[in-house]
């Protein structure tokens, strides 16, 4: 996999690099020119634009990794495909305050609790809607408890917020985080977040974090993140 990199020069996300490295995901490659990353709902298209692997696409957000890809699926999908903005955040060691991270991860609410993704939690957050991607990209429980990592509050033995790996490659992951829509903006996201940063600084992990919006960045600049550009995706509408 890894001689596709070359065709995603410039893009770095860790979970583009955990397809490209063959951790998780897969690529599809077009002539040796072009190659489609597909990892969870994301799908990375890179070198030359070729309508083919737009075709072959069959996740919800689309993300061209070059000139002329953007054109490309708007010329295959249409009014399919809509564009929106997200935001690539970076980070440093020097970025976090371990103290404020502490401060984040001690900060639930009276009757929560902050916990790590054991295997009987992994079931549970499958089997809810709102959770599932927190886990959804490991092939099962034991290859979660195997390379993935994560965190979640829990209310009554109940998780109601988490944040895990998306995606493991070489040194990195690219964090998940949900809330179950009754529970936001108690500070939970940010308590889960917080351990995980907290987690992977203590092993030696790069945690990537790529915003959905403008919440999901604003919620990493207040962990240490720096915003390092937006860039456009493509959100698919499929017919049923």
């Amino acid at each position: 996999m890894r001689e596709y990199e070359l065709l995603f020069t410039g893009w770095d996300a860790p979970m583009l690099r955990a397809c490209l490295q063959g951790c998780m995901g897969r690529v599809t490659a077009w002539g040796g020119e072009s190659a489609l990353a597909s990892i969870g709902d994301f799908c990375f298209l890179g070198g030359r634009p070729v309508p083919e692997l737009v075709k072959r696409a069959e996740a919800p957000i689309l993300v061209p990794c070059g000139e002329g890809w953007g054109e490309q699926i708007i010329a295959v999908l249409g009014e399919g495909a809509a564009p929106f903005t997200r935001y690539a955040a970076r980070c440093t060691p020097e970025c976090f305050n371990s103290s404020k991270l502490f401060h984040f991860t001690n900060a639930v609410p009276h009757g929560f609790s902050v916990r790590e993704i054991n295997k009987a939690m992994y079931f549970t957050l499958m089997e809810q809607k709102w959770s599932r991607d927190l886990c959804g990209c490991f092939e099962d429980e034991e290859d979660f408890l195997k390379r993935g990592l994560g965190f979640v509050a829990t209310q009554g033995g109940m998780p109601v917020a988490g944040a895990a790996s998306y995606a493991v490659c070489d040194g990195a992951i690219e964090i998940e985080i949900d809330t179950r829509p009754d529970f936001r903006r108690m500070g939970l996201a940010a308590a889960c977040g917080a351990k995980l940063i907290l987690e992977c600084r203590k092993r030696g992990l790069y945690p990537g974090w790529d915003a959905h919006d403008r919440r999901s960045l604003s919620l990493a600049e207040k962990l240490g993140y720096q915003l390092e550009r937006p860039y456009t995706a493509y959100w698919v509408r499929r017919q049923a």
